[in-house]
């Protein structure tokens, strides 16, 4: 009778969650999650029935190595705590969101807090990465860095705002990802089960990112970080102890399991419904701030929907419901510049849009950018093609109920 070889879903660091959300003890092999356990099981102590009161004892004590991290609101604090959560048992999610940890100024302790979570998800020392400059070179990364099942990949120091790439926008939302080799004629399969960090000073989230990331801001209130003086190092307290605070990690979670999963209303995240109720629900359940605030604050304050927000309205206010071709549009703009009377907020956001050095409007561009952004709802309008026409494309701006 033949045999196969078992599924092996990834490698975990320390114990784990089964589907059935039971824990998953033992090291080695796990059939269930199709996870092998590479730990020593003695060194972790995570009661059967985790309670309340201890889920609130091992949040003070976890908080205790926050505490001189200089967090700009409670949220960010949150935040902080849910990357916790998020590192120890991102072996028992099929989806996680990247932790991107900012700041206003160097040696504000962004790459010291990222290497405190690498040391909850791993003992192993982590390594940091340059952000790839496109999706090409972030593809090839990716994939190599994948292939050896690394428990955290992190993007230290960016200089430029967060990118979605697509390679990386589909690694955090897909449990496998494939491609080719680099330099072979082989494609692979990897598994995305790892922890992404990413850090930098005033580095922003764009586009597809901001759903993507929970981001963490650190604020020193003093003119030179690099001077302030720590006096705990939680980096080496944690890996003098790791068995002891990820096994605080899962009693929080477990507790939360224990009283029946209680939910707190809050606005839902696509993907990440998993990893909202394991490092979310856990976190408001014990009164603490929703920690993925972060997130609904960047997808509103995102500079690309709020041009998108602009040009809906100027059209809106142009054209009411009739359908509309981009060169009428273009002409329209052009009527402004020409001295005629015309929506200034139009001529603004069409020139923003697609507007070249020397004043002229690229009506291809204009046309593209539109299609690339149809149908999604900004404050209530959305970008909607006109079925009526066959020839040139015509667009108009319907009113939808905003979401």
């Amino acid at each position: 009778m033949a045999e196969y070889l078992s599924l092996l879903n990834g490698i975990a660091c320390q114990p784990h969650l089964r589907h059935d959300r039971s824990l998953v003890i033992n090291a080695g092999h796990d059939k269930a999650t199709g996870m092998f356990g590479a730990f020593d099981e003695r060194q972790f102590n995570v009661p059967n029935h985790s309670t309340f009161n201890q889920a609130e004892q091992a949040l003070m004590e976890l908080s205790e190595l926050l505490n001189e991290f200089a967090f700009k609101t409670e949220h960010d604090r949150a935040a902080a705590i849910a990357g916790i959560l998020t590192a120890v048992i991102r072996p028992s999610l099929s989806l996680a969101s990247m932790i991107h940890v900012k700041s206003h100024s160097i040696e504000s302790g962004k790459s010291y807090f990222c290497e405190l979570l690498t040391a909850f998800a791993t003992p192993q020392k982590g390594k940091s990465l340059a952000f790839p400059a496109d999706d090409e070179e972030c593809r090839k990364l990716l994939l190599a860095e994948l292939l050896t099942a690394p428990a955290v990949i992190e993007f230290d120091n960016l200089t430029g705002d967060l990118i979605p790439h697509k390679s990386l926008c589909t690694a955090l939302t897909s449990e496998f990802i494939s491609g080719r080799i680099l330099g072979q004629s082989k494609t692979v399969e990897v598994g995305t089960r790892t922890l992404f960090l990413s850090s930098g000073n005033n580095v922003d989230l764009i586009r597809d990112m901001t759903r993507r990331t929970v981001t963490i801001i650190l604020n020193p209130t003093c003119e030179l970080p690099a001077a302030r003086d720590f006096r705990k190092q939680p980096v080496i307290e944690v890996k003098r102890n790791r068995g002891r605070y990820v096994s605080l990690v899962l009693t929080i979670i477990r507790a939360w399991i224990c009283a029946g999963m209680p939910k707190t209303e809050c606005k839902t995240i696509a993907s990440y419904a998993e990893w909202s109720d394991y490092c979310r629900q856990s976190l408001l359940w014990l009164g603490l701030p929703d920690p993925a605030a972060c997130i609904f604050k960047y997808i509103n304050d995102d500079p690309d929907r709020e041009l998108l927000s602009d040009f809906l309205q100027a059209w809106h206010n142009k054209f009411g419901k009739t359908a509309t071709l981009v060169k009428e549009v273009v002409s329209a703009a052009q009527d402004y510049v020409n001295g005629k009377p015309f929506n200034e907020m139009l001529n603004e956001t069409v020139t923003d849009i697609a507007g070249e050095r020397d004043g002229i409007i690229d009506r291809r561009h204009l046309g593209w950018w539109i299609k690339r952004r149809a149908g999604r709802v900004v404050n209530g309008l959305r970008f909607v093609k006109d079925d009526t026409t066959r020839n040139a494309a015509k667009w108009k701006v319907e009113s939808v109920s905003s979401v």
